[in-house]
C-alpha cells in the first residue's frame, strides 16, 4: 500500500497548522504540521500526481487512486542543473531551521535540502539500514546499537559522531530546553528522567562506543521504537556546544547559517522569503545530480502562474481546491498519495503547566461540555465538504487514526455522522437553552464561543465560515478570526501560552509514522493543544507503547479503544482524511513521495537547462 510522505523532511520536525490550513506546510495553503516525534527520511517527496480531466468522475470528483506517486518524464539528465522549489505560503516560513526546535512543516521542508535523520524507513514505516546510520537491537528489544557511516560527514566536513547524537538528547532532556521534543518517548532513554530533573550530569542510557558507535538503551521494549519512535535526527556539537540551551533557537547557526549532512548546503537565506542551496560534493550517498536548488515562497493566488510559466519546477503542496480547473496543465505531471494526516475542531479545554510541562485541564473551561463539543460535530457535513471544498481529494475523516496507517485505523468505527436534529436534542437536554437567536449557558447567561482558523488557500475563509454557519444553524453564536500561520500557532499555544480569548481552532496534523499519538494526545505533550488530560487517556497511550502492545493483533485492539474514546469525549474531532498533491515540471527526472521509495534527493535530475512552460 501507498505511504504518503509529503515534503522529504516534512514528517521531521512537528506541529499542527490549520486546514484552509495546521499543521501543515506554510500559511498558504491547506497545510498541516509534522507530529511531534516524528521521525524524517532522506527520501525524496512531495505529493502529487498524474490525473487528468477524464479521471475526473461524471459528478466531477477526483480520486487519489488515479495518481502515480513517481514522475514518469523521460529523456536524458543533464549535467547539473538548479531545481527551483516553490514553497506554497501565504506567510513567510519562520526559520528555525535546527530540529531540535523547529515545530512546523514550513522549515521542516526548508531543512530536506540540507538536512537528515539518520534512519530511514519502509514503505511499512520500519526502520532499515540503509540510512546514514545502521543498527543492530538486543534480544529484550531494549538495548539498540547505532553505527555511522564512515562517510557521513557535516557539510562543514567534520564527521558526523556518536557524541552528536547524544548532545541532541541532551539538548532535549535539559531542565532549560522549552522545545516541542520532550515527552515520555524520551523519558524511555535509561537514565533520562534523572538528567531532565537535574539529578545527574549525563544520561546512563546513551554511551558512545566510539567516534561512529552509540548504544542507547531504553526502560522498556516498545513496538514504536523499531517504526518511527525513535530520535533520529542530530546536531553538530562542534557547532552548538557552546552556546546557551535558551539561546539556540534563534542563535545564527539555527537561523543564518545552518549546517547538515544533506544533499546539499545553504548558501544563502534571505529570511522568511528564500533559501539558495549548493551541492554538497561531498554527501555520503554520492555526488547529487543537480548543482543546486532554490527554493521560494509561492502564493497560493500565484502558484498557478508560477508552473505554467517554469517558474517554479514543484511545489511542497498544491491547493486542492486549484486542482479541477488545472488538471490539463500541457507542463506538469502531478503526482499524489493519501496524505499521512488529518484536520480538525479543536476545543480549548484548559492550559500548559511550563513547569510540570503538562497539560492542565479545567473542568470549568467554556467547552467543557462534553455534549457541547460533541454537539458541534453533529452539526457539520464533512461529506459535503470534501466534495464540495476538494473535489473529493479531501473527504469525510472518522477518527484520530487516518488510513495511512491501516493496520490501526478503525474503519468500522464511523466517528459521529451528521445529524442536524441530534445536536440540537443534545444541547437541549444540556440545558443550552433558545434565547432569541442564540443559546445561552445552562445558568442563563449568553454563550459566545470564539473560533480561530487560518488564512491560506482560496477556501480557507469560505470553509470557516461554512462551520460558523452550521453552529449557527443549532443556536451557537460562534465568532470567527482569521490568523496568519505563524500567528495562529502562537495564539493556540506552541510556545507554552494559550491564548484564553480562544476556544476553538481549526487544524491539521501531519503525522509521524509511528502510529503512537502520545505526542499529539498525551498529558505531557506540547502539541496537545486542546489541553485535554483523561486517566483513561493515559492507560491507553501507555498500553499502545508497552510490552503486551509488541503483539500487533493488542495493539490493535487498544488503539480501536483509543479512537472510539476520542469520539465518546471530543477534545477534538476530525473533519478531513487528505490527499497531497504535487505538480512536477516534465523536465524533473527521479522524483518519488511515496515513503520507502529507495529514490532520494540527491538523485534529482534535470533533462533540460530550462523548465518545460505550459502550451
Amino acid at each position: 500500500m501507498k505511504k504518503s510522505y509529503t515534503g522529504a523532511f516534512r514528517l521531521f520536525t512537528l506541529l499542527l497548522v490549520m486546514m484552509m490550513v495546521l499543521s501543515a506546510c506554510g500559511g498558504g495553503t491547506e497545510t498541516a504540521e509534522p507530529a511531534a516525534g516524528a521521525a524524517e527520511s532522506g527520501q525524496a517527496a512531495a505529493g502529487g500526481g498524474t490525473a487528468a480531466e477524464d479521471d475526473k468522475s461524471e459528478d466531477g470528483l477526483v480520486s487519489i487512486e488515479d495518481f502515480d506517486t513517481a514522475a514518469a518524464n523521460e529523456g536524458t539528465a543533464i549535467e547539473g542543473g538548479s531545481l527551483n522549489y516553490g514553497l506554497v505560503s501565504d506567510t513567510p516560513f519562520e526559520g528555525t531551521l535546527n530540529p531540535l526546535f523547529s515545530s512546523g512543516v514550513p522549515d521542516a521542508n526548508v531543512s530536506q535540502f540540507f538536512s537528515e535523520s539518520m534512519l530511514t524507513v519502509d514503505e511499512n514505516y520500519v526502520y532499515t539500514n540503509d540510512g546514514a546510520a545502521t543498527y543492530e537491537v538486543s534480544d529484550d528489544g531494549r538495548v539498540f546499537t547505532f553505527t555511522i557511516r564512515d562517510e557521513v560527514n557535516w557539510s562543514d566536513g567534520k564527521p558526523v559522531t556518536a557524541e552528536d547524537w547524544i548532545f541532541a538528547f541532551e539538548v532535549i532532556g535539559h531542565p532549560e530546553y522549552d522545545g516541542p521534543r520532550y515527552g515520555s518517548d524520551i523519558e524511555n532513554i535509561e537514565g533520562m528522567a534523572e538528567y531532565h530533573e537535574g539529578k545527574a550530569d549525563t544520561i546512563s542510557g546513551l554511551v558512545a562506543l566510539s567516534d561512529k558507535k552509540l548504544r542507547m538503551t531504553f526502560l522498556k521494549a516498545t513496538p514504536s521504537l523499531l517504526s518511527g519512535g525513535l530520535w533520529t535526527s542530530v546536531v553538530p556539537k562542534h557547532v552548538y556546544g557552546d552556546i546557551p540551551i535558551t539561546e539556540m533557537a534563534a542563535a545564527p547557526e539555527t537561523r543564518e547559517h545552518p549546517i547538515g549532512f544533506g544533499p546539499f548546503v545553504v548558501d544563502r537565506i534571505v529570511p522568511g522569503e528564500s533559501v539558495t542551496y549548493k551541492r554538497n560534493d561531498n554527501y555520503w550517498r554520492g555526488k547529487p545530480a543537480l548543482d543546486g536548488v532554490t527554493l521560494r515562497v509561492v502564493s497560493p493566488s500565484t502558484v498557478v502562474q508560477q508552473l505554467e510559466t517554469g517558474g517554479v519546477d514543484l511545489v511542497d503542496a498544491f491547493p486542492a481546491d486549484q486542482y479541477p480547473d488545472n488538471a490539463d496543465m500541457s507542463n506538469v505531471q502531478y503526482l499524489g498519495d493519501t496524505d499521512a494526516a488529518y484536520t480538525y475542531i479543536g476545543f480549548k479545554l484548559g492550559t500548559w503547566d511550563k513547569k510540570a510541562k503538562e497539560v492542565v485541564t479545567n473542568p470549568d473551561a467554556k467547552m467543557a461540555d462534553v455534549n457541547l463539543r460533541k454537539a458541534m460535530w453533529y452539526a457539520v457535513d464533512n461529506d459535503q465538504v470534501g466534495q464540495r471544498f476538494y473535489h473529493g481529494l479531501r473527504w469525510n475523516a472518522t477518527t484520530l487514526i487516518a488510513p495511512s496507517h491501516p493496520d490501526f485505523h478503525d474503519t468500522e468505527n464511523p466517528g459521529v455522522a451528521y445529524d442536524p436534529e441530534e445536536a440540537k436534542r443534545l444541547l437541549d437536554e444540556a440545558g443550552y437553552k433558545m434565547d432569541g437567536e442564540f443559546r445561552t449557558n445552562p445558568d442563563g447567561t449568553p454563550l459566545e464561543i470564539n473560533f480561530v482558523s487560518m488564512t491560506g488557500s482560496d477556501v480557507a475563509e469560505p470553509l470557516a465560515q461554512y462551520y460558523v454557519q452550521s453552529w449557527k444553524a443549532i443556536g451557537l453564536n460562534v465568532k470567527l478570526e482569521m490568523l496568519e500561520f505563524n500567528t495562529f500557532y502562537d495564539r493556540v499555544g506552541q510556545n507554552g501560552d494559550d491564548d484564553p480569548s480562544v476556544d476553538v481552532f481549526q487544524g491539521a496534523w501531519s503525522l509521524g509514522y509511528d502510529v503512537d499519538p502520545t505526542a499529539l494526545y498525551g498529558r505531557d505533550a506540547l502539541f496537545n493543544f486542546s489541553r485535554w488530560s483523561n486517566e483513561e487517556n493515559d492507560r491507553l497511550l501507555k498500553e499502545g507503547v508497552s510490552e503486551a502492545s509488541m503483539d500487533v493483533a493488542h495493539r490493535q485492539q487498544v488503539y480501536k479503544d483509543w479512537q472510539q474514546l476520542m469520539v465518546d469525549e471530543v477534545p477534538v474531532f476530525p473533519t478531513l482524511y487528505r490527499a497531497s498533491l504535487v505538480p512536477v515540471n516534465k523536465r524533473v527526472m527521479n522524483y518519488d513521495i511515496a515513503t520507502g521509495s529507495g529514490v532520494y534527493l540527491y538523485q534529482l535530475a534535470l533533462n533540460s537547462d530550462k523548465p518545460v512552460v505550459a502550451e
